[in-house]
C-alpha cells in the first residue's frame, strides 16, 4: 500500500522520477524517426526520378514504357510510398493502441471509485484497482501502482501516466482527478462522474466513426470507378482514336492537309490520367482518414493503400498506348 512517510531510499526514487520523464519528452518517438528516415529515402527516390526524367537513367519496370516522364513516374510513386507508408501504418498502430487503452479507462475509474467508498485513500484505491484486468491499460495501471507503493505522490504518478498516454481524454481525466484529490472531500463520487462522462465521450466518438464509415466507403468506391473508367478508355476508346487518327493521316484528306487528328497526343493524355490517379489517391486517402478518425496518420494509411492500387492498375493492367510510327 502507499505510505505517507517514505524512507530515504524511496524519497530518492521520487526525486529521480521527474527528471526521467523530462528526458523522455526531449527524445524523438519511433514514429518521428520513421518519418525522418522515410523522408530521406523519398528524397533519394525523387532524385532518381529527376535523373530518369532527364534521360540519364533508362531503367523501366514494364516493357513498352517510354523513357522520360513516363519512366520517372515509378520513382515518384515509390518516394510517396516511402514517406507515407511507414509513418502512416506505425502511427496508426500507436494510435490504435492508445484507443484500446482509453476504452478500458472508465472501467478502471469505476473500480477505483468503489474501492474509495470503503474508506480507502486515492493511492490505496488505485493500488487495489490495479489487481483487475483492463486489457492494454493493465500494464500502465500496474506501473502507476508500483510507483505509489514506492512512495511516489499520487499527483506525480498520475502525471507520469498522462505522459505515457498523452491523449486529450487522459489529460482531462488526470486533471480532474488530481484537483479533486487536492481539494479533498468524496473523491469516489468525482471518479464515478468522470467514468460516466468518459464513457459518454467514447460512445460519441464511436458513433461519429460509424457515421463516417459511409463516406469512407464512398471514397474507395469512387476511386475504384475512376480506375475502371480509365481502363475502359485505355482499352477501347483511346486505341480507336489512335486508329482513326492514323487512318485519316494516311488518307487523301490528310495528305491534302484538309483534315487531321492529333492522335499522337494520346500517350500524353494517358500520362495525364496517371498523374490524376496519383493526385486522387493521395488527396482522397488523406481526406478519408481525417473523416474517419480525425487523424492525418490514418489518412496517410488510406493514401498508401489507394496509391498502391492506382499504381498497379495503371502500370500493369491498363494497356500501354503506342502511336504507330512513334
Amino acid at each position: 500500500m502507499a505510505t505517507a512517510n517514505a524512507p530515504a531510499s524511496v524519497r530518492k526514487v521520487k526525486a529521480l522520477a521527474a527528471p526521467t520523464a523530462a528526458e523522455e519528452e526531449g527524445r524523438l518517438g519511433s514514429a518521428e524517426v520513421v518519418l525522418i528516415v522515410g523522408a530521406v529515402v523519398a528524397v533519394i527516390l525523387w532524385v532518381v526520378a529527376g535523373l530518369t526524367w532527364a534521360g540519364d537513367l533508362n531503367f523501366v519496370f514494364r516493357s513498352g514504357v517510354t523513357t522520360g516522364f513516363d519512366a520517372a513516374i515509378d520513382w515518384i510513386v515509390f518516394g510517396l510510398i516511402a514517406i507515407m507508408a511507414p509513418y502512416g501504418f506505425l502511427k496508426s498502430r500507436q494510435l490504435g493502441r492508445v484507443e484500446k487503452i482509453e476504452d478500458r479507462l472508465p472501467d478502471f475509474l469505476r473500480d477505483v471509485a468503489e474501492a474509495g467508498r470503503f474508506g480507502m485513500t486515492l493511492p490505496d484505491a488505485i493500488v487495489v484497482g490495479s489487481k483487475g484486468r483492463y486489457g492494454l491499460l493493465t500494464d500502465e495501471i500496474k506501473k502507476m501502482a508500483s510507483q505509489l507503493e514506492w512512495g511516489v505522490p499520487v499527483a506525480t504518478a498520475l502525471r507520469l501516466f498522462e505522459e505515457r498516454v498523452p491523449t486529450p481524454l487522459v489529460q482531462r481525466v488526470v486533471s480532474i482527478v488530481t484537483r479533486a484529490n487536492e481539494a479533498g472531500g468524496n473523491v469516489a463520487d468525482v471518479l464515478t462522474m468522470v467514468a460516466h462522462d468518459t464513457r459518454e465521450v467514447q460512445l460519441s466518438v464511436k458513433s461519429r466513426e460509424i457515421q463516417m464509415l459511409t463516406y469512407l466507403t464512398v471514397i474507395y468506391i469512387s476511386f475504384g470507378v475512376f480506375l475502371v473508367t480509365i481502363y475502359i478508355m485505355a482499352a477501347i476508346f483511346l486505341p480507336d482514336m489512335i486508329t482513326a487518327g492514323s487512318g485519316v493521316a494516311h488518307s487523301s484528306l490528310g495528305s491534302a492537309g484538309g483534315v487531321s487528328l492529333a492522335f499522337t497526343l494520346v500517350p500524353q493524355l494517358f500520362l495525364a490520367f496517371f498523374v490524376a490517379v496519383i493526385a486522387h489517391a493521395v488527396g482522397d486517402g488523406i481526406m478519408a482518414g481525417i473523416l474517419q478518425k480525425g487523424r492525418i496518420a490514418y489518412g496517410l494509411q488510406h493514401a498508401t493503400i489507394m496509391l498502391i492500387m492506382g499504381y498497379l492498375t495503371m502500370r500493369f493492367f491498363v494497356p500501354i498506348l503506342a502511336v504507330p510510327g512513334g
